[in-house]
């Protein structure tokens, strides 16, 4: 891939984003929460792809797997108003068909085309898949990375937003009481990656997010995250319970291991 395919892809994604800009205001404030995200993986997966040693072709190939990681959002949220792929469709499989749909990236070789579309199409997957070739793969780790190190951002901006501003299809619909599950502070404890599927409130889902520390594949997705301060401002924003300041201590002590681990995946 050269630069000049990424300058067109650039484009062609800015005119296709500008198809779904709506005069609804509500509308228009989760298509643009989408863009702004957009913009802000790319910047990440560039970090970390540079930041992992990986070469010149490698480095736009990640920005553009970046790029077209949520293409298929701008329709998910046009048709269903929502950004739940539970409730709606899967996001990420619709992006890859659309990919292929508007032939974007004819201009690419065909392996590097495919490289792109099963990139997006898994991006979202609860885990990789094993059966997929180790190019795909590591590409997808790094889109996984990149996307949740903004996505952190997203959800402390939401949460510190006053009401009336805040993008209506970031909320996950989940009562926002004091409570928090205990299956959700095992698994942190544990060091393992919490299920959407145990949220029951807020908390949990905050917590959940927590957990997607133990499934950062490179050092410079973890560096991202402590420089920005996601992490202790989420937690900053649960209960200062004893438990959760117990799984609290735990996740920082595996950020500063792996901080200083001579590793650096």
């Amino acid at each position: 891939m050269t630069q000049d395919d990424l300058i067109y892809f650039k484009s062609w994604f800015a005119d296709y984003t500008r198809s779904y800009y709506s005069p609804d205001n509500e509308d228009q404030k989760n298509i643009l929460l989408k863009v702004e995200h957009t913009d802000n993986v790319c910047r990440n997966i560039v970090k970390i792809a540079e930041g992992s040693s990986l070469d010149g072709n490698q480095v736009r190939l990640a920005e553009a797997v970046a790029l077209f990681h949520d293409v298929g959002r701008f329709r998910q949220y046009t048709k269903y108003k929502t950004f739940r792929d539970s409730i709606s469709l899967n996001h990420g499989l619709l992006g890859s068909r659309i990919l292929v749909e508007e032939k974007v990236l004819q201009r690419l070789p065909v392996d590097e085309q495919q490289l792109i579309i099963q990139a997006v199409k898994f991006h979202n997957a609860f885990a990789i898949p094993t059966v997929l070739d180790s190019e795909v793969v590591l590409f997808l780790k790094l889109i996984r990375d990149a996307d949740k190190v903004d996505i952190f951002r997203v959800f402390i901006e939401y949460y510190e937003s006053p009401v009336e501003k805040r993008a209506s299809a970031t909320a996950f619909r989940m009562p926002d009481v004091p409570e928090y599950s205990k299956v959700m502070i095992s698994c942190i404890i544990n060091k393992h990656v919490a299920s959407y599927s145990n949220i029951r409130s807020v908390n949990d889902f905050k917590l959940m997010k927590l957990s997607w520390v133990y499934d950062m594949h490179f050092k410079e997705s973890v560096r991202l995250l402590q420089e920005r301060n996601y992490v202790n401002s989420i937690i900053n924003k649960l209960p200062q319970t004893e438990d959760i300041l117990a799984a609290a201590q735990v996740l920082r002590e595996y950020i500063s291991q792996r901080l200083n681990s001579d590793e650096e995946k």
